[in-house]
Formats: structure tokens, C-alpha cells, sequence
């Protein structure tokens, strides 16, 4: 990890979400990799639940696959909380 915290439910969820959307796009993690100026492994950790984007990377990501950015966050949702702020509910 890059000293970041990751929620790993959040960060599984969105890697599945973000696998499902390029197979049905028919690209190669180094294919979306190169349309994203990004190195082949970030794809593979994102889509292991190894990292969460930051917003660059979720920018070019939605541009080279041509989707909503809501696309690769369905079943994440947010809720604000008292205590730490709140923390991520995945659904199944």
C-alpha cells in the first residue's frame, strides 16, 4: 500500500466493478493501462481491491472505457456518521 488507508470492501467492490466494465468493453488490463497512461500492475491492484483510485486515475479510467463514473461505484455507498465520519456500506 502507499500509506493510504483503504476500506478493503470498498476497494474489492469497486476492483470487481472495474473488472466487469473493461471485459464487457473486450480490453486487456494493458490495454486500458496505455489508453490511461497508467502502468499495467496500477490496473491489476485496482482490480484486486489492492487500491482505490485517486481521482486522476478515475477520470482516465472512466474516459478510456467510456462509462459513468457511477459505474464503478455501484454498491458503494457512503454514510455519514458520527465518531471517525462515517464509514463505506458495500452491498452484495
Amino acid at each position: 500500500m502507499d500509506g493510504r488507508r483503504v476500506d478493503r470492501a470498498a476497494a474489492k467492490r469497486f476492483g470487481r466493478n472495474l473488472f466487469m466494465v473493461r471485459r464487457r468493453a473486450g480490453f486487456s488490463q494493458e490495454e486500458v493501462a496505455a489508453l490511461c497512461s497508467l502502468h499495467r500492475t496500477e490496473v491489476g491492484l485496482l482490480e484486486h481491491g489492492r487500491r482505490l483510485p485517486r481521482v486522476d486515475t478515475l477520470l482516465k479510467l472512466t474516459a478510456a472505457l467510456a462509462i459513468d463514473p457511477r459505474d464503478l461505484f455501484k454498491g458503494i455507498e457512503w454514510v455519514p456518521g458520527s465518531g471517525r465520519g462515517g464509514a463505506f456500506v458495500v452491498k452484495p
